[in-house]
């Protein structure tokens, strides 16, 4: 049993599964039994016995007695205006409001996001190019570019024509790299081919741009791609996103020597071949800084490359199937007789310069600067053999004067 105080001037309702009544309280404790639901309004003027009037505006309170519990007054509810409360309609617009606002930031979130990428991309060129200077302070000459792409680096040829690999490999010991450019030295033929092996398969991140794709190692198909002379076939190997001037005149990918001994090439009187090479990563040569009259600062050294988005992950494109410590190819050499493009799905070409980066792509001059060069940067009148601002940084002795304005 609860109680209840009741003043002079309450109305009582009981309402029942057997009916409902209504009495005065006239101050009487209110007994509730179970089942019961008790409403006490408090007015002015009570209602008679046995009916009910209007209660109006007037509090009232609600008290209820379910079996097996014995309500005190905590358990009283007090009536009054409507507590506030967020509309379906309210919500739905806070929602829309919220999604409005994250469509907003999303491409600013995106965009920043691009920009530490192509940052980070800017600071492996920045790296490979410190790297061929320091090269350059060591040996006297730029990295060579290698005999052609069957040909993989040879810790026991040195760094000079003799060495059949090209730029990416020789620069290995001045990025950091110098175990992964010795393995392989002093063994056997057979256990170099291993070694090499081994080698190819082993990615560095200093060669990957973020933007494009992660630092792994990718399908080496063996229908896009042939087998090495020093080194097995793998089913997975390295990539590079960078390649080397190699300047505007394309030099092909023949063999430099027969047969799968690179000491061929050291017999006396062995003819080596000759290119027309103006850039600065040139097959079966090397190139020292008097031989760039138009000044470091005016010619490129190395730059990322173009790619079909498409072909990324599966080795299926002629010029990203080989692993980036082989010789001259169009998977670490690229010409400026062709305009740079940005990365085009449905799209494979082997030739240009290029990124995945919107707008334009990052470049290494041979001072160590990086540049970042637009996609629509002047390139003459390619068909009918007109030079324009990007044909010049790429010729390292035309003779052109460039101002740094012009790119």
């Amino acid at each position: 049993m609860s109680a209840l105080r009741c003043q002079l001037s309450d109305v009582i309702v009981i309402c029942s599964p057997e009916g409902a009544a209504v009495l005065p309280a006239q101050g009487n404790a209110l007994g509730m039994r179970e089942n019961e639901t008790v409403v006490l309004a408090r007015r002015a003027n009570a209602s008679p016995q046995g009916t009910v009037g209007p209660l109006g505006r007037e509090k009232h309170h609600v008290l209820t007695r379910s079996p097996g519990r014995f309500p005190g007054l905590g358990e009283r509810r007090a009536f009054g205006p409507k507590t506030a409360a967020f509309t379906l309609v309210e919500l739905l617009v806070v929602i829309t409001i919220i999604g409005i606002l994250i469509a907003l930031l999303l491409p600013a979130v995106q965009a920043a996001r691009e920009a530490a990428r192509k940052m980070q991309c800017s600071n492996n060129l920045k790296q490979l190019a410190l790297g061929c200077l320091t090269h350059e302070q060591a040996n006297g000459f730029f990295p060579t570019g290698g005999w052609s792409w069957s040909w993989c680096g040879d810790p026991d040829r040195g760094f000079d024509r003799r060495q059949p690999a090209g730029w990416t490999y020789n620069v290995l010991p001045y990025i950091e790299q110098q175990a992964m450019h010795d393995l392989g030295a002093g063994m056997t033929v057979a256990n170099k081919k291993t070694a090499f092996t081994t080698r190819n398969a082993t990615p560095i991140a200093t060669l990957y741009c973020p933007t494009r794709r992660q630092a792994a190692v990718y399908p080496e198909i063996p229908s896009y791609s042939y087998p090495y002379h020093n080194a097995n076939r793998s089913t997975l190997c390295a990539r590079t996103d960078y390649a080397g001037n190699t300047g505007t005149n394309f030099v092909g990918f023949d063999d430099v020597v027969s047969g799968d001994d690179p000491s061929a090439a050291d017999a006396a009187g062995f003819a080596w071949p000759t290119y027309d090479c103006n850039g600065v990563i040139c097959k079966t040569n090397v190139i020292r800084i008097a031989e760039i009259p138009d000044g470091l600062s005016n010619t490129i050294l190395v730059a990322e490359k173009y790619l079909c988005p498409d072909r990324y992950y599966d080795g299926q494109d002629d010029a990203d199937n080989n692993s980036p410590y082989t010789g001259y190819d169009w998977d670490v050499v690229r010409w400026t007789s062709v305009a740079p493009r940005q990365d085009q799905e449905g799209s494979k070409d082997s030739y240009p310069f290029g990124s995945a980066h919107s707008n334009s792509f990052n470049a290494a001059f041979c001072d160590g600067s990086v540049q970042t060069l637009s996609y629509s940067i002047d390139c003459g009148d390619i068909a009918n053999g007109i030079s324009g601002v990007f044909q010049h940084l790429g010729n390292r002795k035309d003779g052109v004067a460039i101002d740094a304005k012009m790119f």
